[in-house]
């Protein structure tokens, strides 16, 4: 009822901003793969446009690496991919299946729970990583193998060991997650949080956010926001498997930037490029903070730039 009732003016507003437009049938389809954090706020974007321009819309939700290794491994080639690493563009899809991408959006990692989570009263992020490890909590978190907000919960874990001067700090956590609480991806992760299954999740704040979850706000030190601690964040990095078997891709700690592209074989490249123009323009941006994404007030381009990438 929450998300119908915020999409409902956007797409008020996109029918009367069509003009001539309105309701107009088309034959024009776009398909889009997405992270699993970017579901609802591409989504949202998605309903204005279709709204605006009767563009049928096709989204399949992912883990970011799993959404790349379709292209790489199925064959399965979108219209338009959006990431939430924009780093997995150049280590798993440049320069074959795409030329550039556009960083649109950041975010950043916290620690989701509920009112009805153990200890929920008592953990700060001054003591997270304790509470993390007393009897009886269970911690969700996401497959590193298929989902930057997994592998980044490790990068977490090791610069908390730095952070907190706590020697050995990273693998008590690793202990503290057991493979059981592993899901495929950060959004499988809330229901189960919801349902009381879980005690605290590993989300980004905009996950949070959306789903009116209360979250601990780490320190910046090691939370993967503000550029000003890059040099902080590298010093971790974790290895997963590459683009297709056998290859391996080494993650260094970096600030959360989200990405998105147009692949060059694209089967509908023209209606594409319309919708990137909208998701970067003003009205994109506000639906995506609408959504509770940080959308950049400029977005970066990065590799071969192309036509699109300006609004």
């Amino acid at each position: 009822m929450r998300l119908r009732s915020l999409l409902l003016p956007l797409l008020v507003s996109g029918l009367l901003a069509c003009g001539g437009d309105r309701g107009r049938a088309s034959d024009e389809v776009l398909v889009v793969f997405n992270a699993g954090s970017l579901a609802r706020p591409i989504r949202a974007a998605l309903d204005t446009f279709a709204a605006r321009t009767g563009v049928r819309i096709e989204q399949e939700s992912a883990g970011s690496l799993e959404s790349a290794r379709k292209l790489t491994e199925l064959g399965k080639i979108p219209d338009l991919i959006a990431l939430a690493d924009a780093e997995v563009f150049p280590h798993f899809l440049m320069p074959i299946f795409l030329d550039g991408y556009v960083e649109f959006a950041r975010n950043r990692m916290v620690l989701a729970y509920t009112d009805r989570s153990r200890f929920a009263k008592k953990i700060t992020a001054e003591n997270w990583w304790q509470v993390l490890q007393r009897p009886g909590v269970e911690t969700g978190r996401s497959d590193p193998q298929l989902d930057p907000n997994g592998y980044r919960t490790l990068l977490v874990w090791q610069l908390a060991e730095r952070y907190y001067a706590q020697p050995g700090l990273g693998a008590a956590l690793e202990r503290a997650h057991p493979a059981r609480n592993v899901r495929p991806k950060e959004a499988d992760l809330v229901g189960l949080l919801e349902a009381g299954e879980f005690d605290y999740i590993w989300s980004y704040e905009s996950m949070a956010r959306a789903m009116g979850l209360p979250f601990v706000q780490l320190p910046n030190g090691i939370d993967l926001s503000p550029p000003d601690s890059a040099g902080t964040y590298a010093l971790a990095s974790v290895t997963v498997r590459g683009a297709r078997a056998g290859d391996s891709v080494t993650f260094v700690g970096a600030p959360i930037v989200y990405g998105v592209g147009v692949p060059r074989e694209a089967p509908h490249p023209a209606v594409a490029e319309r919708f990137a123009r909208f998701l970067l323009s003003a009205d994109g941006r506000t639906i995506l903070r609408r959504e509770g994404l940080d959308a950049l007030e400029v977005a970066v381009p990065r590799g071969t730039t192309a036509s699109w990438m300006v609004p």
